[in-house]
This record gives C-alpha cells, structure tokens and sequence, in this order.
C-alpha cells in the first residue's frame, strides 16, 4: 500500500512484478459460458449467426430454436408467422419499416438493454436500418453499452482504435479494450491479443490465449495452435488438448435442431470446423 503519491512514486518499481501478476491472473482467467438459449436451454453458441438477438422482448435465441418456429409455420402453412419471435411470440416489423425496427430497438435502449445499445452502434458504424454510416455515433452507443459490460462493445472500441474509425488510432487503448472484451468472454479478441503476444515473440502468453478463446469456440485460435506447432512455438500436446477443449465446446452447444437448421440454410451456421 501507498501512502501519497510522492510513496507511490518512490517505490513503484518494487511492487512492479507484483501488480504484473495480478493483472496477468484477472486476465487469463478463464471467463464464464455465454448463458443458455432461453428456449431450449443449451448453451448459446459464439459464432454470430448462431444466434439472433430479438428486439420484441431482447432475448438472444439460437438457432435451433428460431428455425424450429419457422418450419412448423412453413408445414402448417402459416407463412405469415415463419419471422414470429419464438419466445414472445411478436410478429416481426414490416419488411420495409426501418422505422419500425429502430423504434423497438429505442424501446429496449430505454430499459438500459447492452445488447439493445451495442445493436444501435452498429447500425449506425454500418449504416443499416435507415440510419446514417457515423462512425462516431456508432462510438457513443458502444461506450454506454460498455458501461454495462458489454464484451462486444468493448471489442468494438478496440477495433475502432485501431482501424481509426471515429477516433484517433491508439493501439495501446485498442489492446486495453480487447482485454476488457477479452475477460468479458469474446473470444475474438481474446484471439487477437494472442496474435500480438505471438507476433512479439512471447509465445508463452499467446497459447495462453488462444487455449481460452478455444474453450470459448474459437476456431481460429484453434487453428494457429495448429500453426504454431509446425514452426516449433507449441507441441503436438497443446494441440491435443485444444481439439479436446473445442470438442467439449461443441458437445456443449450441439443439437439436432440447430444441425437442422445450419443444414438448410447458411445464415444458421452455429459452429465452425476445426479442420
């Protein structure tokens, strides 16, 4: 402990490798699961056309489920209930009402909804549902969803520092929000700080990421696992246990549902192949 700054100025470097260790065991810490589809109650998977985000009520239902409501509504000959909201049951918005949907969106932004305001930035970073490309804008709603701990959003921000979109480049506020992501569960950037750490030479730090993002779903970390065990940077046994780690994974989210409905349509892909 410090008693002033002029105490803490004086003796940071002896508490150095300390503070390092503490940061290092809050951030390889392996994160919680995404939580369970509130339908079929199976883990949600992380590949982003796994699941999908319902502004109506803001639940994320997977895809299993959302595929399931639209063929029985197709067989029964329903098709004006195939796009309705398997948990509420709420019909979708008019195929043409950008309005429509913003004005659901807005609804859930005002009971403080992350996944609802992450949304919103990224229509406005892409320019979707009506709204302006505003990188800027799209920065704003990013950071408040941030404020609740959005991983994405974090991720977001770091991707934006980098790239510069909206902001200036900053690549150490890009590695600090990753990390943010990181801890928060996503496994993409997870992946890329494991890319940095490889890309500096410290190999160590980077399996260690890659081996969490791998726990999380991530396929590409899986794959430069493999890589880095070609060039001498990891063993045949790292690898053996990241295919045993993204087996587990893929025990956790796999249904014949969702096998049904990454089947029938690509959108509905929830997983990748390792190979």
């Amino acid at each position: 402990m410090y008693c002033n700054a002029a105490c803490k100025k004086k003796h940071r470097h002896k508490h150095k490798k300390e503070c390092e260790r503490r940061v290092d065991e809050k951030l390889f810490n392996q994160p919680p699961p995404r939580e369970d589809c509130p339908i079929c109650f199976l883990r949600l998977p992380t590949l982003i056309t796994g699941c999908t985000y319902m502004a109506c009520c803001g639940k994320m239902i997977c895809c299993g489920c959302t595929h399931a409501v639209q063929s029985r509504a197709v067989s029964a000959g329903r098709q004006e209930e195939d796009d309705i909201c398997p948990f509420c049951r709420t019909p979708p918005p008019s195929s043409d009402s950008d309005e429509e949907m913003i004005t659901r969106y807005n609804k859930r932004i005002e009971l403080n909804d992350a996944d609802a305001i992450h949304t919103m930035g990224c229509f406005y970073s892409e320019g979707k549902c009506g709204l302006p490309q505003d990188y800027a804008k799209a920065l704003e709603f990013w950071h408040r969803a941030a404020e609740l701990e959005n991983a994405p959003s974090y991720y977001n921000i770091g991707a934006a520092y980098i790239n510069g979109e909206g902001t200036e480049v900053d690549q150490k506020k890009a590695i600090h929000y990753w990390e943010l992501a990181a801890m928060g569960g996503d496994e993409d950037a997870r992946h890329n700080l494991g890319a940095m750490e490889c890309n500096a030479g410290n190999h160590n730090r980077a399996l260690r990421h890659f081996m969490i993002a791998v726990k999380d779903g991530g396929n590409d970390s899986l794959k430069t696992i493999r890589e880095m065990v070609t060039f001498g940077n990891a063993t045949k046994d790292d690898y053996s246990k990241a295919l045993q780690v993204y087996q587990t994974y893929l025990n956790d989210i796999k249904s014949e549902q969702r096998d049904e409905a990454a089947a029938d349509d690509d959108d509905c892909k929830y997983y990748d192949s390792p190979f």
